[in-house]
């Protein structure tokens, strides 16, 4: 089932989305592990029958992306 979670980043309101059963989630035609975005952004995702490999980003990892795309640096997928 998709969940969601609000965070808090630099007084800063994001929407942490994921699938609690381990599989990925898509939206518009791309899969992702989870997906952080900024709440006011209200996108929404569903959930596939692929199962996600690998690790789940750290809370901390989570938070470095957050500030990353805050601060425009590229860490990583846009």
């Amino acid at each position: 089932m998709i969940k969601t979670e609000q965070l808090t980043i630099n007084d800063r309101r994001f929407t942490k989305t994921y699938s609690d059963s381990g599989f990925m989630i898509e939206r518009d035609g791309v899969q992702y592990s989870e997906a952080i975005d900024p709440t006011e952004l209200g996108r929404t995702y569903t959930e596939t029958d692929v199962p996600i490999e690998g690790e789940i980003a750290s809370d901390t990892e989570q938070k470095a992306a957050a500030f990353d795309y805050l601060t425009g640096r590229s860490g990583g997928d846009e």
